[in-house]
């Protein structure tokens, strides 16, 4: 018997089969489908597929034994990876000095061994797809070319799993990181609100108390300190929201009335302007996510309300049912939007550049929390404005038959 040697870069093919991290893992499907259709095509009792690590040959999907690893010092596979042919064969290993006195051979019974090496993407062999059987035989051209080709699917497998564990890592990491940014949201939420209620308060007795030690410049400045902390405590809500609408998108389903919602929303949004908001000609009864359904509201008909010039503000709304989805449509004749700002609108931090009608500028958040809250129901938005005359926003989310 002749020990196979060690490549002569078995230290980086030992990283490429480590970085798998296949080895000691429990079978699994798809490769017991591959070990099973090679015996097949080969008409062999015996197919592996092997990965060679530093000591021993781990046999990821055995099909016809019963054992998942062998020494790599007595393994077939230790001298495969070695060979450059498309397809290392021994027809009969009993004649063959590298094979003869091997216990395989002696022990098992082995005679005949077809190899295909399952090369990484950057080059390294890090296995076989292989077949053995107890008689002398050959392979015809059909049964090599299959081989060829599963293996080709071998190592394609291997890249997709290593591909989704990537991704289920990101996933995690993201996930964490996310945790750690809402739970800094949250803190900075809450010592900012605080100091900042004291500012307006104390902006508030100041004019009261001094106002007739002020000149007109000294008002203006505690005037503009005021609008300065409602405008920045309006965007810690508005971040915090943001952060809080995965999980106001897990809340469970209700059923509720769409024009009671929209009753309830126009008297949170406590309007004071001449404004005419028409809601759906016939009400409908939903079952959905009312939580995450009442927060889209809220600010899709805070920002039709806000972003208006004209002396009465008009805002249709609209519902349709089309099986378990429910599709809405929210027009205003507000001062629109650029078409070449429309496909920006939904990122987060993004500002069209617009004064609101008291003359306060966005903060860039809501519309990326509204379609935020829209995907996690399973739903799309949509967009379309024309500067001066308005804008429509349609949307669907999933619910359940009512």
């Amino acid at each position: 018997m002749i020990t196979p040697k060690l490549p002569d870069n078995e230290a980086e093919r030992l990283f490429a089969v480590k970085e798998y991290e296949l080895l000691d893992t429990l079978p699994e499907k798809d490769f017991d489908n591959i070990t099973t259709l090679t015996a097949s095509i080969c008409d062999v009792p015996i197919s592996l597929v092997t990965l060679l690590d530093s000591d021993r040959n781990f046999l990821k999907s055995h099909f016809g034994v019963p054992f998942s690893e062998s020494p790599r010092e007595t393994s077939f596979c230790g001298h495969a990876i070695l060979d450059e042919t498309e397809i290392f064969i021994v027809e009969d290993a009993r004649k063959d000095a590298r094979f003869k006195d091997n216990p395989i051979v002696t022990e098992q019974g082995v005679v005949f061994y077809a190899g295909v090496r399952l090369m990484s993407p950057n080059g390294f062999p890090i296995g076989t797809l292989c077949v053995f059987d107890t008689k002398p035989r050959t392979l015809d051209i059909k049964q090599k070319n299959a081989m060829i080709a599963l293996a080709y699917q071998v190592i394609n497998l291997f890249e997709v799993r290593k591909n989704n564990e990537m991704l289920r890592d990101l996933q995690k990491e993201m996930k964490r990181k996310n945790e750690e940014l809402k739970n800094f949201a949250g803190i900075v939420s809450h010592d900012m609100k605080m100091p900042l209620a004291n500012m307006i308060i104390t902006a508030d007795i100041l004019i009261a108390k001094y106002s007739d030690q002020l000149d007109e410049r000294a008002h203006e400045y505690l005037s503009y300190l005021k609008q300065s902390s409602f405008t920045l405590s309006d965007y810690i809500t508005g971040l915090l929201m943001h952060y809080e609408s995965d999980n106001i998108a897990e809340k469970e389903y209700e059923e509720f009335e769409i024009q009671h919602l929209l009753e309830e929303i126009v008297d949170l949004l406590n309007i004071n302007v001449n404004c005419d908001i028409n809601f759906p000609p016939e009400d409908m009864k939903l079952s959905c996510n009312r939580v995450a359904l009442e927060q889209i509201f809220l600010n899709l008909i805070g920002n039709s309300l806000k972003y208006n010039d004209k002396e009465k503000i008009k805002i249709d709304i609209d519902c349709e049912q089309k099986n378990t989805q429910y599709h809405f449509t929210i027009t205003d004749n507000g001062i629109g939007i650029p078409q070449e700002k429309l496909g920006q609108i939904f990122n987060l931090f993004t500002i069209v550049g617009e004064l609101d009608r008291n003359g306060n500028k966005g903060h860039g958040i809501g519309l990326s929390t509204v379609q935020k809250l829209i995907k996690k129901m399973g739903g799309e938005i949509t967009v379309e404005s024309e500067v001066g005359k308005g804008t429509t926003f349609r949307f669907f989310v999933f619910g359940r038959s009512t």
